[in-house]
């Protein structure tokens, strides 16, 4: 398996829709960031699939190392 990618080492902050399925990115090569385009494929890093429960402007991990996947943690920080 493949060590994530980082493109960036800041959230994106999207707009999500409350009840809607998206995927996110796991291993960082999405050039739709921070959704999935299949970038992944022969890596080993699959997509995460999600519901969001809130809706609304949400921070999403996009350097890859958040231990609360999708969402940003602050990890980019250290």
């Amino acid at each position: 398996m493949s060590e994530p990618e980082s493109p960036q080492n800041k959230p994106c902050i999207v707009e999500l829709e409350a009840g809607r399925e998206y995927w996110w990115c796991a291993c960082g090569r999405s050039k739709i960031q921070p959704f999935c385009d299949g970038s992944h494929k022969g890596t080993g890093i699959e997509p995460l699939r999600f519901v969001e429960d809130q809706g609304g402007k949400r921070g999403l991990c996009c350097c890859k190392r958040t231990a609360t996947p999708p969402y940003c943690d602050g990890s980019h920080k250290t």
